[in-house]
């Protein structure tokens, strides 16, 4: 399978590159990003197939579909590592909380949160790609929370590869950020910086693209990629886990093959949303997909009004920080696939230089025809985790956005899977103050009081990291994230 740029193409870069080269050098034309030039169809004879699947052999069997050139013993390894999840029969749990609502829990894995579900093979991937030619690699990532931790775990060690992972000091949890802080793997580098998520994915976004940067790597004999959703190869893992819960529904006798589902995604850069669409557009039986927002909500502006404005908006910070979020890069793909590159071009140029862009009204008819959208203010999340809590159900506040949308964004009484981003333990603050009104509780002690209030114990894996020695304590202005970066290498 070919893959496309989604501005198109400047006469510099290619017209079409192959998987691995899209994943090796993720950013595109113009300032694009790689999208498939055609998605596979899978169909019903496909669902069927898997009805009785593991989550290895669909995830194999969709990748096949896509025909990517890479050895189908990297493959294997990369999916692999699902076995090292709680459950390696089940790495995806559907767990019913409403008689039409379904959570499906991505945050098995070693980081404790959904990214895993895509960056643990990806990482298996990229590297093994990069000694296959016999190239060194600097993967970037900018992070919110999650990519971060996912994208140090699957990358430590590996030869080949160091990594540079940015995060807005302070904008994660306590959790979040000591699961970076601690790695000692002297191929990765942890840089703090002075603001929040859109200034870390701006400045990667930028030195992807900045020849004066990759010609000072390539003095080094380095190549530069990244480990955010702009890069296809998270999304191409980030799909399957959409049709394996919806298989799960039907195993469960929720629903027969071939009904319609709600999918009902909180979403910050709109990678988890994209895998969704993709999945919708390869066949799987979507009645339409719920984005969720917290208070940061200019995707529910988008899918609302058609507007996508940032001249007035700032971050807020909420207590559903990964999702702490303004620029949403996958929704360019959204763009590209519904309206064409040149139309992307325009719009995306026109948010890049005026912090802002209008759909006209036969594109917001069809964007809306796919999406609906709401957002969850952060007391609205607390009492949706106290009340899922008392239906003996413990969920973290950025699945607590999806209980709003569930509640307010569905014109059909049809069964909705939602999708659980975080195990509780990470953002342990906020679900402390939902459960028993303490406020301002340190991780530590708010792990301590959901534990004995719900009569479960802490992760090993997250209680260690309160006593690790802290090993990555750089923190600068944005400004000096190149001049940090080289250091390090």
């Amino acid at each position: 399978m070919n893959f496309i740029e989604t501005r198109g193409n400047d006469g510099e870069h290619s017209l079409k590159v192959s998987f691995s080269s899209a994943i090796l050098a993720p950013i595109a034309s113009f300032g694009g990003i790689y999208v498939p030039e055609v998605l596979p169809q899978l169909g019903a004879d496909f669902l069927q197939k898997h009805v009785d699947s593991g989550y290895k052999t669909l995830a194999k069997n969709v990748l096949e579909a896509f025909e990517i050139d890479i050895d189908s013993q990297v493959i294997e390894e990369a999916l692999s590592l699902y076995d090292h999840f709680d459950d390696p029969s089940n790495p995806v749990p559907l767990e019913k909380v409403k008689d039409d609502l379904y959570v499906s829990e991505l945050y098995h894995g070693p980081t404790r949160a959904f990214k895993d579900m895509a960056l643990q093979p990806f990482g298996v991937v990229l590297s093994s790609l990069a000694q296959k030619r016999n190239e060194n690699y600097l993967i970037m990532a900018a992070t919110s929370g999650d990519t971060g931790p996912a994208a140090l775990e699957t990358f430590k060690n590996r030869t080949n590869v160091q990594v540079a992972c940015l995060y807005p000091d302070g904008g994660t949890s306590d959790v979040q950020r000591l699961q970076m802080v601690t790695e000692d793997a002297e191929n990765l580098k942890v840089i703090g910086i002075h603001g929040d998520f859109d200034d870390a994915q701006n400045a990667l976004k930028r030195l992807l693209g900045s020849a004066t940067f990759k010609a000072k790597l390539k003095e080094k004999n380095i190549h530069l990629s990244a480990a955010n959703s702009v890069n296809f190869g998270r999304i191409i893992f980030q799909l399957i886990y959409h049709i394996y819960s919806y298989l799960e529904l039907v195993r469960k006798g929720a629903i027969s093959l071939g009904d319609k589902v709600y999918l009902d995604v909180p979403s910050g850069n709109f990678g988890n949303a994209l895998g969704g669409y993709y999945a919708m557009k390869m066949g799987l039986p979507v009645e339409k997909i719920l984005i969720a927002s917290n208070k940061n909500n200019v995707l529910t502006q988008l899918i609302n009004r058609g507007e996508y404005d940032l001249r007035k908006m700032s971050v807020i910070s909420t207590s559903s920080p990964a999702m702490d979020i303004l620029k949403s890069s996958n929704v360019e793909r959204i763009l590209f696939d519904m309206f064409g590159a040149q139309r992307t071009k325009e719009l995306m140029e026109n948010l890049d230089n005026d912090n802002h862009y209008e759909l006209n009204s036969e594109e917001l008819t069809r964007l809306q025809s796919i999406f609906s959208a709401d957002f969850c203010e952060d007391e609205e999340g607390r009492q949706y985790i106290k009340e899922a809590f008392t239906r003996g159900y413990l969920m973290d506040p950025h699945t607590a956005t999806c209980f709003k949308a569930y509640d307010t964004c569905r014109d059909k009484s049809l069964t909705t899977i939602a999708y659980s981003t975080a195990e509780w333990t990470k953002f342990s603050p906020t679900i402390a103050n939902a459960l028993t009104g303490e406020h301002d509780a340190s991780d530590i002690d708010a792990l301590k009081s959901i534990a004995k209030e719900a009569n479960i114990s802490i992760p090993d894996i997250i209680n260690e990291l309160f006593e690790k020695e802290i090993t990555q304590k750089t923190v600068i202005d944005k400004q000096d994230i190149e001049k940090e970066i080289l250091a390090f290498l």
